[in-house]
């Protein structure tokens, strides 16, 4: 039988509770308290054990310290990209979260504050002073947060009131993301965080998504002639799933997301060194250039030295450093597969269907859209 509501979120922090004595008051470890498996790992727990060992208890006062000015002006000229980038997220965020008492803190590498955004209550302090620009969040400054555990240790996390280490901040419930650079270094996170607020962990997909989308944005801020979508067979191109992989007009890669990080094995020793897409794909890179400036942009097959294939989604894009890979409409990039799968299957519509992972009647749906839409 299922708890009420109410007897579930009671005992959530009653489990809170017993951990934190655990750990703080008896120095044993809250596993030995939690068997049945309310957390999905250690990673809180050897958090709040970071911050006894560095000499912070739960129930000193938390100061908020704003960093030095001549600090803060550093930081605000080295995340001037990650603002702009994440500003329209931040943007789309603050509509997702608006009837929540939930709000948006984007930091630094560090855990300082970059920018806010969403139903900030600049009337109450608790909201009004971790959102100031340029405030330290780091786990350092204020113990255990969703902000320093994401940053320690660079997974998506959600934290509930008294998981936070110190009492001053167990009003606070938050998810958080580590953000990561075109060359695959963590330059920051994202963070939601209500006060005094229902738990909402769902926040943790969120907050995960919407992380994805900024490191997107800086992937295409850097100079490239050239932009691969990339994905798996049978997936569809054209969101914030797929890989991107910028070339620039040698075939050298500029910078790619962690989702092409994760599918091309040869993009994860980027960040030690130049590498060339003659070393990621098993077929010559210049026909790509040619692709991508077809009329008809229709996915290729990519093939890895593995032996793996990706399907690929060549985008040319103009010059400079702020140029953006152009955006090919979601649309016609699924019925471009569509159409493609159901040459491939030789008109057989519930094979394509198969092949596709989608249902016949969206095939035929699809295809029909388009049809309608052509003069």
């Amino acid at each position: 039988m299922n708890l009420p509501a109410t007897s579930t979120a009671q005992s959530r922090l009653l489990q809170i509770e017993r951990s934190r004595h655990a750990v703080m008051q008896e120095g044993s470890s809250m596993t030995d308290v939690l068997v049945n498996g309310w957390y999905e790992g250690a990673w809180i727990e050897r958090s709040w054990r970071r911050c006894l060992q560095s000499g912070q208890r739960p129930q000193d006062h938390v100061g908020f310290d704003l960093v030095p000015a001549q600090v803060f002006r550093r930081v605000e000229e080295a995340n001037h990209q990650l603002v702009t980038a994440a500003r329209p997220v931040l943007e789309q965020l603050g509509r997702a979260i608006a009837s929540t008492r939930y709000f948006a803190i984007l930091t630094n590498q560090d855990g300082v504050v970059v920018d806010a955004h969403g139903p900030i209550d600049r009337s109450d302090p608790r909201a009004a002073i971790i959102t100031r620009i340029g405030v330290d969040l780091s786990e350092r400054s204020v113990g255990t947060t969703a902000i320093g555990a994401a940053l320690a240790e660079l997974q998506p996390v959600w934290l509930h009131r008294g998981e936070h280490f110190y009492q001053e901040t167990s009003c606070y419930s938050c998810a958080g993301a580590p953000l990561f650079g075109p060359d695959g270094a963590c330059v920051g996170m994202l963070d939601l965080t209500g006060i005094d607020a229902a738990e909402r962990p769902e926040l943790k997909h969120l907050v995960t998504q919407s992380a994805r989308s900024i490191e997107n944005a800086l992937t295409v801020t850097r100079p490239h002639k050239l932009v691969l979508r990339l994905n798996w067979p049978g997936r569809l191109l054209g969101d914030d799933d797929d890989g991107l992989v910028c070339l620039d007009g040698d075939g050298w890669v500029t910078g790619s997301n962690g989702a092409a990080r994760q599918m091309v094995a040869g993009l994860a020793g980027s960040a030690q060194g130049p590498v060339h897409c003659s070393e990621l794909f098993a077929q010559p890179w210049e026909p790509l250039f040619d692709l991508a400036r077809c009329a008809e942009h229709t996915p290729i097959e990519l093939p890895l030295w593995s032996g793996l294939r990706l399907q690929a989604l060549p985008q040319l894009a103009g010059d400079g450093p702020g140029a953006a890979a152009p955006r090919v409409p979601l649309r016609e990039v699924e019925i471009a597969m569509i159409r493609k799968a159901v040459n491939e299957a030789r008109g057989n519509v519930m094979e394509a269907a198969r092949s596709l992972g989608i249902s016949r009647a969206t095939v035929y749906r699809k295809l029909s859209q388009k049809a309608s839409k052509t003069p």
